[in-house]
């Protein structure tokens, strides 16, 4: 008897899950968290319209959804100024950038991202046999000048940018990647990942045409929209590249009561103004409250912010074990020297108040 015989490519991959979630923990500690600031969801939740859209939606949930996301695409498309046929709808940012990768990179073929940067990008890349080739941030931003100099020198397919970035929250003025588009080598792809732009101070995002075939956008509902669980989000480029998706996308894999929820989300302006509002009052409170404790907060154009906890990634990780003693869910960067900070995500002012009793406490315990 004999098990399936797996591709090269997997034989030699470990099994891996890029993020360890708050339920797994909860599970292993049979506790739950009394806040959950370290995955960076919209605790503040979705519009009240959007949950009525996908109450209602439910009702039909027996037929299939539609394959080609058309209402909400049409309506993306009024929403940023382009064609309908600039966009595809996806299975969150996670889910394109697995097509994306499927799409342009074969075994050996090079890939350039930051070290420390989303590692699902990494997963993605090794599971088709690509060749990642990282540079270092640069003053905890990502560095394009370098991104694309190591695309030139590697022959790279694909580049991967995030702006405002994870995990440090850090950003570049859209002028700035605009300027440095320049550099890239030709044949190459900009994956710019946009998930926190509703975040960004004006000018983050860069104007370029939409129909530029250096660059393909990826933006996201699971952030500022604050439905995370629906897994759905949308990319934006060429009309010749978003056509291709249609070749190996999963047709029906975004379900009907993510596009009402979408749909409903983007229709309602009044809530994302918001929501926007309490990220930054949570920001700030997440700066005050690290103040307070003689740690120093990186600015943010997300919806969490990373705190320098003043020493090694040890140290760092000691005071994040202390908060999940504590029933709070953090993380921290997974590289040095990014992984001297926690990334703590914005919350609610009663998530915020556990965090300002808990974190003395962690560093105390930390620091014996």
């Amino acid at each position: 008897m004999t098990g399936p015989r797996y591709t090269d490519i997997v034989r030699a991959l470990p099994a891996s899950v890029p993020f360890v979630g708050p339920e797994v923990r909860e599970r292993e500690t049979g506790t739950p968290f009394a806040a959950r600031l370290g995955a960076n969801e919209n605790v503040f939740g979705p519009s009240p319209k959007a949950i009525a859209a996908m109450q209602e939606a439910v009702h039909d949930i027996w037929k299939y959804s539609d394959a080609t996301s058309h209402d909400l695409r049409h309506a993306l498309a009024a929403h940023h100024g382009i064609a309908p046929e600039n966009i595809v709808v996806g299975e969150g940012i996670d889910g394109l950038l697995g097509y994306l990768v499927r799409l342009l990179v074969e075994p050996g073929d090079a890939v350039v991202t930051s070290q420390g940067a989303y590692p699902t990008f990494n997963y993605h890349v090794a599971g088709f046999g690509g060749e990642l080739h990282k540079v270092p941030y640069k003053d905890d931003h990502e560095d394009p000048t370098a991104l694309f100099t190591r695309a030139k020198e590697v022959g790279a397919k694909l580049v991967y940018l995030a702006n405002p970035d994870n995990p440090m929250g850090t950003w570049h003025d859209g002028a700035l990647i605009r300027a440095a588009l320049d550099d890239l080598p030709q044949g190459c792809l900009l994956m710019l990942d946009e998930a926190y732009i509703e975040f960004a101070p004006d000018g983050t995002a860069p104007e370029l045409d939409i129909d530029d075939p250096r660059v393909i956008r990826m933006r996201t509902f699971s952030k500022a929209y604050g439905i995370a669980g629906a897994r759905i989000a949308y990319a934006m480029g060429a009309p010749d590249l978003i056509q291709s998706f249609d070749k190996i996308r999963n047709h029906f894999g975004v379900n009907r009561i993510a596009q009402s929820g979408a749909l409903a989300a983007l229709q309602d302006e009044a809530w994302l103004t918001k929501t926007v509002a309490w990220m930054s009052e949570a920001r700030d409170r997440i700066a005050e409250i690290a103040a307070a404790n003689g740690l120093h907060s990186l600015p943010s154009a997300a919806n969490f912010v990373a705190v320098d906890c003043g020493h090694d990634c040890d140290f760092a990780r000691m005071v994040l074990n202390e908060l999940i003693e504590r029933d709070l869910f953090v993380r921290m960067p997974g590289v040095a020297p990014l992984n001297r900070c926690i990334r703590i995500s914005c919350g609610r002012p009663q998530d915020l108040d556990l965090l300002a009793q808990a974190l003395p406490e962690a560093l105390a315990a930390a620091r014996s």
